[in-house]
């Protein structure tokens, strides 16, 4: 149950609509819903902003299916991340409205509410083999309502590409970058704009990268100021707290740098 499902409950009390009895069923799954093999978070929404996100690594299909289908019968937006290809096939079939992303391996269907307005995000990626992460992130952010702008294949080894885009950096709210190998590109990209960056290292890289540990230690000795780092790979955190800062930026009546236009 969202804010808005919750004002609307209890404004219906008030009006003497609905009885103590009826309020008492229509409350009866907050704050947890309980499955043989899950206990969802109903009361989430309310507290953060965004219903449960389902995490579809180490679940079965049919475990992503029932706690999915529970969200979508509560009208609540539906996100699902790190999904083999069966449980993706599994949720395109069962909700069709919605759109699988294979790359990301994400599935999200729109929930029955309005999302809060959200300032722009880009995402910034280095390299083409960054893509999954980066989409995850992309993803995530726009599942949550903020508009997505993607520069991809903008590393530090071609530096003009990325200097290229300059101009569009300054348009977003708040930048995620996702870079593996050395994990350059967010300090790069930190000394370029007056935004908050959210780097993400990926597992990108020969063998010296050790699986992303050298990017991330990169990225956490970064000499720019304003850079904040995610886990290794984690494009759905990256992309989740930048739609939130992105909310505050609307809220806080955000505009573009001076003289730059919106995406």
């Amino acid at each position: 149950m969202n804010e808005a499902a919750l004002r609307e409950l209890l404004g219906r009390f008030a009006a003497g609509e609905v009885t103590v009895d009826g309020a008492v069923h229509a409350l009866r799954r907050l704050p947890t819903e309980h499955l043989d093999h899950a206990s969802i978070d109903r009361h989430r929404h309310l507290r953060c902003g965004f219903p449960e996100v389902i995490y579809g690594e180490g679940k079965t299909v049919d475990q992503i299916v029932s706690i999915a289908d529970r969200i979508v019968r509560a009208g609540e937006p539906l996100l699902a991340t790190r999904l083999s290809s069966d449980a993706l096939a599994a949720l395109v079939a069962g909700w069709p409205e919605g759109q699988g992303h294979p790359v990301a391996r994400l599935f999200h269907r729109p929930g029955s509410g309005i999302l809060p307005a959200a300032a722009p995000v880009s995402v910034v990626s280095a390299g083409t083999s960054d893509q999954p992460v980066a989409e995850e992130a992309a993803l995530t952010a726009e599942a949550l309502g903020a508009p997505v702008r993607r520069i991809r294949d903008a590393g530090v080894a071609g530096i003009h590409r990325l200097l290229e885009h300059e101009t569009s950096l300054r348009e977003a709210a708040v930048l995620v970058v996702v870079a593996g190998m050395e994990g350059a590109l967010p300090s790069v990209v930190g000394g370029l704009v007056d935004r908050p960056v959210i780097a993400v290292p990926t597992s990108v890289g020969y063998g010296a990268s050790l699986g992303g540990i050298t990017p991330l230690l990169a990225m956490l000795n970064s000499c720019a100021a304003g850079v904040s780092v995610m886990n290794i790979d984690n494009g759905f955190g990256a992309g989740y707290a930048a739609a939130l800062v992105a909310r505050l930026a609307a809220s806080a009546e955000f505009v573009p740098a001076p003289g730059q236009a919106g995406p």
